[in-house]
């Protein structure tokens, strides 16, 4: 059984940078897939970015935040990380941390597909 735990959020100014992490317990990163979603007030929620398991560097964005978002993961210290510049108030949001073992390409930017999730890390954008 895995934990996330999801940290970093607060509240920035539009423009600002934040990096968000996420530490993972109970089992070894290096055996999942990782992505991170985020859920705004009244939306659902949606993909931002992912690592699959055997895809070695390779980080698919949303559209929404690719060139802005940056998506790593240190499997060292079992934790991954979203860096995130030139924020925007469209940024605001719960992010989450999922994994989950059993992804594919097409299904990486499901969120049922993935078996583990954090609590979530509030992030506002506000001037």
């Amino acid at each position: 059984q895995m934990q996330l735990v999801e940290s970093g959020g607060g509240l920035v100014a539009p423009g600002a940078s934040l990096t968000l992490s996420c530490k993972a317990s109970g089992s070894n990163l290096n055996t999942y897939s990782v992505a991170w979603f985020r859920q705004g007030p009244g939306k659902e929620r949606e993909f931002v970015a992912a690592n699959k398991r055997s895809g070695g560097s390779t980080i698919h964005y949303a559209d929404v935040v690719k060139g802005r978002f940056t998506m790593s993961r240190d499997n060292a210290k079992n934790t991954i990380y979203l860096q995130m510049n030139g924020l925007k108030a469209e940024d605001t949001a719960v992010y989450y941390c999922a994994t989950g073992a059993r992804l594919i390409s097409s299904t990486l930017r499901l969120p049922s597909y993935y078996d583990y999730w954090g609590p979530g890390t509030q992030v506002t954008v506000s001037s």
